[in-house]
């Protein structure tokens, strides 16, 4: 698998598909590239070169903790491998955090963005807190309690050294100070724009991006149906499109989406045809 250096962080990715319009993904949460394999297989059998990456600090990349914002840092990368790749302006897909990272990627470098491709914006107070902890307070109570040797154990950054063994080195080269000091950076950075309509940028931010995009609701608690409508008011040249209407009482609705991939690459090809024909 391809490995790119990007802004001095190793990045795995692949390219599904041999021509067409580019489209790069994101995946939720800190889930790998894998997870969004099969819906960038279909994206590729409709016509598009689909591109999967790791972000760093997810599935086999390096593991790289610096900035002032965790999702500023995964956007800047997306720009600088879109770039490296000459794949620029794309389509640009993003769920969860994927998504927060695609919304600032087009508000910072808009240029290298054709439309937003959109599923499972996170937004509203059960997000916000939970988001918090998952991301960053509980590591934050790892390395408390047991140093470096205690976050190396948790289950992500123990999946990441075993993917990359080279991550158990960067973490000893950090230390448990300085990645306690990064964590708390990010987590005051995240909550700054969490309470936000669309968590991650404010109300002005999100009215500045005028580039087309589609927006597919989630239906779980952390990813509730107000927020993508939140995200498709605010951005002027947005459309709204369903593909799970029913609501689940569970943080994140992996199967339901697992299930529904099919659906939502049809809603994203439409979008990419229509630009296309513009």
């Amino acid at each position: 698998m391809p490995v790119m250096q990007v802004r001095g962080v190793a990045i795995p990715y692949e390219i599904l598909g041999d021509s067409g319009p580019v489209v790069i993904i994101t995946p939720g949460g800190r889930r790998g590239m894998e997870s969004d394999r099969a819906l960038a297989a279909l994206l590729a059998e409709g016509g598009c070169r689909a591109i999967i990456h790791d972000r760093r600090n997810t599935g086999a990349a390096d593991i790289a903790l610096s900035g002032e914002s965790e999702s500023v840092e995964q956007a800047e990368d997306i720009h600088a491998l879109l770039t490296a790749l000459g794949a620029a302006p794309a389509y640009v897909a993003g769920c969860s955090s994927g998504a927060r990272a695609s919304l600032l990627l087009a508000l910072r470098h808009p240029q290298v963005v054709r439309a937003l491709l959109l599923w499972r914006v996170t937004g509203g107070p059960y997000a916000a807190k939970r988001l918090a902890f998952n991301y960053y307070e509980q590591y934050l109570a790892a390395v408390e309690k047991g140093g470096i040797d205690a976050v190396a154990e948790t289950e992500h950054f123990a999946a990441m050294i075993r993917a990359n063994p080279g991550n158990r080195a960067r973490l000893d080269a950090m230390g448990a100070e300085a990645f306690r000091a990064q964590m708390e950076t990010w987590l005051a950075a995240f909550r700054q724009t969490a309470l936000e309509p669309v968590a991650g940028l404010t109300v002005a931010e999100m009215r500045r991006l005028t580039m087309p995009a589609v927006v597919v609701p989630g239906n779980d608690r952390v990813h509730p149906a107000a927020a993508a409508q939140a995200a498709h008011r605010l951005m002027p040249n947005a459309t709204c499109a369903e593909v799970l209407t029913d609501p689940v009482d569970q943080d994140v609705d992996f199967a339901g989406w697992e299930a529904a991939n099919a659906r939502l690459a049809a809603v994203f090809l439409d979008r990419i045809r229509a630009c296309e024909r513009a």
